[in-house]
């Protein structure tokens, strides 16, 4: 029987939050990324609280033009501004069952490049 796209995801995903874990000290930066938007959040798993979290939905980001991708490195910046702000630093990334490409790689590049250390 074959799987779809979804659940192959979904098992994926399963395989890899069973080792990415956000704590207090180190959260979890969660990847969600739909066929028009994607979505960020900084996760603090032990207490069950998202620290911040940023899409390209947000008015600054949806307003500005560009590709896909380089939408995605916005994401990843306003995602990491407002991380640093609320005093996270270092982060653990799950990508969500996503390949590490395209869109994806590009957000982690881009909460990279605001000062999150993965």
């Amino acid at each position: 029987m074959a799987l779809t796209k979804y659940e192959r995801r979904i098992r994926i995903k399963s395989r890899v939050r069973k080792i990415v874990s956000g704590t207090e000290a180190r959260p979890r930066l969660s990847v969600f990324r739909s066929n028009k938007e994607i979505y960020a959040q900084v996760v603090d798993d032990v207490s069950g609280k998202t620290i911040s979290a940023a899409s390209s939905r947000d008015k600054d980001i949806s307003s500005a033009k560009g590709t896909k991708s380089e939408i995605a490195t916005m994401v990843g910046k306003s995602v990491a501004e407002k991380a640093l702000k609320a005093g996270v630093n270092t982060i653990s990334f799950d990508r969500g069952g996503y390949l590490y490409h395209g869109r994806v790689k590009s957000l982690a590049d881009g909460a990279r490049e605001a000062g999150l250390k993965f």
